[in-house]
């Protein structure tokens, strides 16, 4: 399996956004207490498509040169420097596979690469346990947890948050993926 990182091309508007909303199920897992509905086609080129042509904060995760997914990241304070990262893979046929695990450190490493930062965060939930457990593999340090402030189906969860330091990540070797 060949996995890897890239910016849309201009002829993938409408298999990229078919494979957004070709399903719920990844969206039980991305924040769901968060409202979210499916893009049209249109809101889709007008938004996530052009990020992801660009590449800079956004990009398609492809297995053997099918996309599957995609990894993003976005500025919790620019002016702080403070980036926080993730991933969807939106087919659940490719979950459990480690297309994650060798995504992300595909897309940190490029973080790292093209940004003047010192650090990446991701922050998850205590209902996406996969997440959980994919930052801690990666090496990500758990920095902070916040307890019971997700509700979900009648029922609270914690905010859980990540780190990685450069210093770190050039330890972990990550930089030849």
């Amino acid at each position: 399996m060949k996995i890897e990182i890239r910016p849309a091309k201009e002829d993938e508007l409408e298999s990229l956004h078919s494979l957004v909303i070709s399903n719920d199920e990844w969206t039980k897992f991305n924040g769901p207490y968060f409202p979210y509905s499916h893009p049209s086609l249109e809101q889709f080129e007008k938004s996530s498509f052009q990020r992801l042509l660009n590449g800079s904060d956004l990009q398609v995760i492809t297995v053997d040169d099918v996309p599957v997914g995609t990894v993003n990241c976005y500025w919790e304070c620019e002016e702080t420097r403070w980036l926080e990262a993730g991933i969807i893979i939106y087919d659940s046929a490719y979950w459990g596979k480690g297309i994650a695990a060798r995504a992300v450190p595909l897309w940190v490493s490029h973080l790292f690469n093209t940004k003047e930062i010192e650090r990446v965060g991701m922050t998850t939930w205590s209902g996406n346990p996969r997440m959980m457990s994919l930052a801690l593999k990666l090496g990500f340090q758990q920095e902070a947890r916040l307890r019971k402030v997700r509700y979900y189906e009648g029922k609270y969860y914690d905010s859980v948050k990540y780190g990685m330091l450069r210093s770190e990540w050039l330890e972990c070797n990550w930089q030849g993926v």
